[in-house]
């Protein structure tokens, strides 16, 4: 095949595969993550993440994992998602919490405390959601591996990556008001360690 290019277009056909083979392997696979709720362990037996799931995957998920509660990130709503999500969390027995946040605006520091207190308190193991399962989840996700599990920074920070999702460009991504949440908490945690110390 390649006998028929010039060598010059030789060159630009494989540079061109060597860039669009990984994207087009990523992105398969973050499409097979979305359509299966981007659903992850977090920390086992505590905390597990995902997009919005349909009445039978958040029954699957709970059966799986022992799920005691669900926190939906996306707040309270009139549509279908939201009614069968409360109607099979009550069917299972579940606690669930509405905690609406925004993944395209930071997330003020009282609310992320109000989010800290709130995955300390409900029953475990506890799942998180948002629309996709990269974003919000990711934060919050980081918060409780930080605040909760004791996992370091860096650590913590790997919630809130490509891996679920989560595009982290600064002016071009529009969920990257997430990262700079999470960059404004570090220094918070920084100073409550800093303070407990004394």
């Amino acid at each position: 095949m390649f006998k028929f290019f010039p060598k010059v277009r030789r060159s630009a056909l494989v540079l061109a595969l060597l860039l669009i083979a990984p994207a087009a392997v990523g992105g398969g696979y973050l499409g097979v993550q979305y359509l299966r709720g981007n659903i992850h362990e977090v920390a086992a037996g505590e905390l597990y993440r995902s997009g919005q799931l349909t009445a039978g995957q958040i029954r699957d998920v709970a059966n799986r994992y022992g799920i005691r509660s669900i926190v939906n990130l996306r707040g309270k709503s009139d549509a279908k998602w939201y009614q069968d999500e409360v109607a099979e969390a009550r069917a299972l027995g579940l606690v669930h919490v509405d905690f609406k946040m925004s993944a395209t605006r930071e997330l003020p520091m009282e609310r992320a405390s109000e989010l800290e207190s709130l995955l300390k308190d409900v029953p475990k193991p506890v799942l998180i959601h948002c629309q996709g399962g990269s974003d919000r989840s990711g934060l919050a996700s980081a918060i409780y591996m930080h605040t909760v599990y004791g996992m370091d920074f860096e650590k913590a920070e790997g919630q809130i990556s490509i891996y679920y999702g989560h595009f982290s460009i600064p002016w071009l991504s529009q969920a990257y008001p997430m990262d700079v949440t999470w960059e404004k908490l570090e220094e918070v945690y920084r100073d409550r360690a800093r303070e407990a110390r004394l």
